[in-house]
Parts: C-alpha cells; sequence; structure tokens
C-alpha cells in the first residue's frame, strides 16, 4: 500500500476518535456533589519509583486528618497497587486493566509519580500513565496554584488536560524514514469547559484578571480556536479583564519582578501549561513544593508534579524523598471533597515546616530527614495549630 494512503487512513481513524470523544464530552452530566455521597472513596495509588515511600507519607497524614471520618464510615481509603512501570509494560497499557477498574471505583485519588518511558530508555513506548487516566477520566481541567507572599506571587494555571499537544501523543504517523507528524488537538466543547472553570474560580475567588496564553500567532487553527473560545467566554464574565500573551513571552513575564506581580489566573493549552506550571513552581521552592489536581465532572485525582526519580531507587534513598508536593496534593483534596477546614490546617502546617521553622529539612540524602520524619513533624505541627 503506498506510504500516503497508509498515513491517511490512520488520521482518518483519529478523526473518527476524536470525534466520538466530542459527542461524549456533549452528553456529560454536572459536577458530583460529595456531601450527597454516603462514603466518599480516596483511592491512594503509589505509582513507582519514590512514588510508593512519598504516597504513603501523605495517605497516613490523611488517615491522621480523618480518623473520625474514616470510623463514621463517611470516608473510605483505598490503596491501588499496579501502576508500575513493570506492570504496565507486561501487559503493554498505559493502565492496566484491573487497575482502571479499581480507578473507576473510587471518587478522587492520590497517586504518586509514575514513570513514563523515553526514546533510549529500556521500557517500550507505553503511553504515559498520567495522559491515559486524564483521558480515560476525563480530568479535563489541572488546577495549579503557585504562591509566594513575600513576592506579590499568587497564581492559579488552569491547563486544559486531554487535548492540545499531549492527546494524541502515542499515535502519531511514521510516513517513513525521513517524515513523521504529531498532532494537535483542540475542540470546542473542551475549550469552554476550561475557560469556564477559570473564569468561575476567578469570580468565586474575587480574582480580577484572567490572561490565555497560547502561540496562536504561529499555531494558528488549533491555538487560534483556544485563544477565540476563551476571549468568548470571558465577555460572560464583565466583572474580570482579559488578556492574552504568547508562551515564549510570557515564560519571560513570570521572571519580571514587577509584571509578575499582576497576573492572577491563567488559561493555557496542555503543552504550554506543563512547561509553565514547571517554571511557576520555582519560585515556591521548585517542583517538589508544588501539588497539583487534576478534575473532571465525576472523578478528580491529585498528584505531585515531579517524576518518579528511578535513580534514588537505585541508589536505596527513595526514604529520602521529598514528600511536600504529594502532601500538597493531599491538602487539595481535601479542600476538593469539602473537608475546607482540615485542608487548610494542613496547608499552614506544610508551610511552617517548610519555610518557617524549618526544624527538618529534607536533602534527598542520608544527611537530610526522610520523608516519614517529615510527615512526624507536619502531623506534630498540625496538632499545635
Amino acid at each position: 500500500m503506498d506510504k500516503i494512503q497508509v498515513a491517511t487512513e490512520k488520521f482518518s481513524e483519529l478523526i473518527r476518535s476524536q470525534l466520538e470523544r466530542v459527542e461524549r464530552m456533549k452528553a456529560e452530566k454536572d459536577f458530583i456533589d460529595y456531601a450527597k455521597l454516603d462514603t466518599i472513596i480516596i483511592g491512594v495509588v503509589g505509582g513507582d519509583g519514590i512514588g510508593p515511600a512519598i504516597t504513603a507519607e501523605a495517605h497516613r497524614i490523611m488517615e491522621y486528618l480523618l480518623e473520625d471520618e474514616v470510623k463514621a464510615g463517611k470516608v473510605e481509603f483505598r490503596v491501588i497497587d499496579g501502576l508500575t512501570i513493570e506492570n504496565r509494560v507486561k501487559v503493554m497499557k498505559a493502565i492496566p486493566d484491573d487497575v482502571m477498574e479499581q480507578l473507576k471505583a473510587c471518587h478522587v485519588i492520590l497517586k504518586g509519580p509514575t514513570t513514563t518511558p523515553r526514546a533510549g530508555d529500556p521500557w517500550p513506548n507505553i503511553e504515559s500513565a498520567n495522559v491515559a487516566m486524564r483521558k480515560a477520566l476525563d480530568l479535563f481541567a489541572n488546577v495549579r496554584p503557585v504562591k509566594v507572599p513575600e513576592q506579590g506571587i499568587d497564581w492559579t494555571f488552569f491547563r486544559e488536560n486531554t487535548e492540545g499537544s499531549y492527546a494524541l501523543g502515542s499515535n502519531g504517523v511514521h510516513v517513513d524514514d525521513d517524515l513523521a507528524f504529531d498532532f494537535c488537538v483542540t475542540t470546542t466543547d473542551g475549550t469552554e469547559r476550561i475557560a469556564r472553570a477559570a473564569f468561575e474560580y476567578a469570580k468565586k475567588m474575587g480574582k480580577k484578571r484572567v490572561s490565555i496564553v497560547t502561540k496562536a500567532n504561529v499555531v494558528k487553527t488549533t491555538d487560534g480556536k483556544f485563544l477565540r473560545i476563551c476571549k468568548e467566554i470571558g465577555e460572560e464574565y464583565p466583572g474580570i479583564e482579559v488578556d492574552d500573551w504568547y508562551i515564549d513571552i510570557m515564560t519571560a513575564k513570570l521572571v519580571d519582578e514587577k509584571r509578575r506581580q499582576q497576573f492572577q489566573v491563567l488559561i493555557l493549552p496542555n503543552l504550554y501549561g506543563d512547561i509553565l506550571t514547571d517554571e511557576a513552581a520555582e519560585f515556591q521552592g521548585g517542583v517538589g513544593t508544588a501539588g497539583s489536581s487534576n478534575m473532571g465532572k465525576r472523578y478528580a485525582m491529585f498528584e505531585a508534579i515531579h517524576g518518579s526519580a528511578p535513580r534514588m531507587v537505585e541508589e536505596n534513598r527513595a526514604q529520602y524523598a521529598d514528600p511536600c508536593s504529594i502532601i500538597r496534593a493531599a491538602a487539595m483534596l481535601l479542600e476538593h471533597i469539602g473537608f475546607v477546614e482540615k485542608a487548610e490546617r494542613l496547608t499552614r502546617a506544610l508551610d511552617k515546616c517548610m519555610f518557617e521553622e524549618k526544624k527538618l529539612v529534607i536533602t534527598g540524602r542520608a544527611d537530610g530527614a526522610t520523608g516519614a520524619e517529615f510527615a512526624d513533624y507536619v502531623m506534630e505541627t498540625i496538632r499545635n495549630i
């Protein structure tokens, strides 16, 4: 068969799958109301690398905070193993079927980092577990807050999670040895819901500015559509100023000490959101300090934003891995399901331990505290708040 015909047929299949996804989005119901649930089921997924070590500490802190609710049957924790790179490669799936069934039986998920194979790695080229989970559970909004009060930084990023350059990341086309294509996806429904989530958050939190970040001057079709729809949604919120920036200049403006204080809520397509939120986290102390939420209408997943650090495991240093990012994600999870006061206590305790008292310091090695020792320190601080 002619190589152009082969590539064209594969592209046709991708178009059909995305049109089917659009129809599923149109049929979506309203967001889940956790207050109406008899029992909120929290799945705890360790992942791989340092993931199980740090996630266990966040799990322990949540069980401490929710002890009464667990005893009363209002909250149930379920530990979900099996999302390791070894298990995923064994079945050649980003998420094994049995793990996916367990995930779908939960309401919210706390997830440790997972390994994503790349060229040159010893693992086969399987899709990112994060990307697969976001698509399977339709977790369309990746929300990442970054706060550094002394620098006037208070940013909340709304990264579209299911489209853009990552949607078909494992479905590119090698036409021949000289030519390869990847694809970027933007839909009306997908863009409208992330834009509305960002503007609703801004309205609820009293924010006065929402910034849209694209590269619409060059990526005219998909980024142009994203920018246009976000602006149209913004017109429904007259009390909020809307501006737009290109991703390259925005990366510069975040380090501009005067300009960066003006940003509040930012909406970004998938790839740009991934890059910019890692840069933003550096102002707060690095990716090890930042949590992340991934929200849909039926499910929500909360995670650390850093990788699985396999080298630390190889060097027998997993017990020294920093659990702060996943603990911060746990605080976001608690707030999301309605335990706002407990979430605030955890956040205050974590900030005190990380930035104020610093009685224990994590270095990633034996000259610093272990993750378990730091978690104990956080719980002791909670008791005194």
